[in-house]
């Protein structure tokens, strides 16, 4: 898989109807979840895209602190349900963590996991911080990595 990181200004109409496509397939399609997902946070994060054969299959977004939470954060972490065998997530997941160090300099970062994925994100070095709360009909907890 190829990793590209972009501005939101940076992504061309076709990606970014790509990821909102993704997005859609899996957290309202997928996990039959009614929400908002186009949020007006897109403008403000780093858009990290995992392409397979020209297609995104795999992606991320990445906050500066105070933009989502008070450390900086990862969020929409998402793998197409047919690429998920191949270990796409955990590098996602790496690229990512490297994308946040490089491009705001931190160490800390935020997430709020969907629970069924904590040992995945345990695997990456987050660490639950408080207790389970419900995002979207979905059970959520918070995460810290250092």
């Amino acid at each position: 898989m190829e990793f590209q990181i972009k501005q939101f200004s940076e992504l061309s109409i076709f990606e970014l109807y790509q990821i909102l496509q993704l997005r859609s397939e899996v957290f309202v399609v997928e996990q039959d979840c009614v929400y908002q997902d186009i949020d007006f946070k897109d403008q403000k994060a780093i858009h990290i895209l995992g392409f397979k054969n020209e297609k995104i299959i795999a992606y991320t977004r990445i906050f500066k602190p105070g933009d989502y939470f008070e450390n900086a954060s990862i969020g929409r972490v998402v793998v197409k349900e047919s690429e998920r065998k191949f270990g796409y997530g955990h590098e996602l997941m790496k690229v990512s963590i490297e994308a946040v160090k490089s491009a705001f300099h931190q160490d800390k970062i935020t997430i709020s996991a969907q629970f069924y994925l904590k040992k995945f994100y345990e695997y990456h070095g987050f660490i639950q911080i408080g207790e389970t709360y419900l995002e979207d009909g979905i059970p959520h907890i918070r995460m810290d990595r250092n």
